[in-house]
């Protein structure tokens, strides 16, 4: 008997995944309206703008921040490379404006 030919194809390899801007932070809902951040990344645009943990976006540009569900599809709608004004309240209270450039994972 003859033995199947041997299976010369490459694995599959998974999709790429979707190139678009970040801020290279990690949200979650905060218990009222905006977006708190619980990790930044070092490095990335939200660290250099100065985001810390605990710091709750509430404003990215012009769109209100509701949820970190808003926050994610204002950034998705963002121009990589150009600079928005995120409105954040920061751990001690106070609130603050800070300019943040949305960068692109490659």
């Amino acid at each position: 008997p003859r033995s199947a030919p041997a299976d010369t194809t490459a694995p599959a390899s998974p999709a790429p995944a979707p190139v678009g801007p970040t801020l290279g932070v990690e949200v979650v809902d905060d218990t009222g309206p905006g977006a708190r951040v619980v990790g930044v990344h070092v490095p990335g645009p939200g660290y250099s703008a100065g985001l810390v943990r605990g710091d709750v976006v509430l404003l990215f540009g012009r769109t209100r921040v509701d949820s970190a569900a808003d926050l994610a599809q204002a950034v998705a709608r963002a121009r990589p490379g150009q600079e928005v004004v995120l409105t954040v309240r920061h751990r001690d209270g106070d609130r603050r404006q800070l300019t943040v450039t949305p960068g692109v994972v490659t």
